[in-house]
């Protein structure tokens, strides 16, 4: 098996897992925000850095004209802005107006 057959193989399988993570998990964990209207118990600093890393691995996946880190990346961007817009929708609010 040469080189550049492993790289192709390797890349489908990266990309495969890439969208199992964010077509599954992510959706579920938007799904259940959106049911209870509640962010507690989400770890928001975790979805915060990935949707910076997933921002920036599309980049990254654009200047080498990686097809497979920007299609991997790019959904993490878009299904990454969807939680964070529901982190935000739902937080709470602390006595005297600040958000939590």
């Amino acid at each position: 098996m040469n080189k550049e057959l492993l790289i192709h193989i390797f890349g489908i399988l990266t990309l495969i897992a890439s969208y199992a993570i964010k077509l599954v998990g992510f959706p579920e964990q938007i799904q259940k925000i959106r049911k209870s209207k509640s962010v507690s118990g989400v770890s928001k600093s975790l979805f915060i850095f990935s949707f910076c890393s997933f921002i920036l691995w599309t980049i990254y996946g654009f200047l080498k004209n990686d097809w497979i880190i920007i299609l991997a990346q790019g959904l993490g961007v878009f299904v990454g802005g969807i939680l964070l817009f529901y982190l935000w929708k739902y937080r709470k609010k602390k006595s005297g107006g600040l958000y939590n």
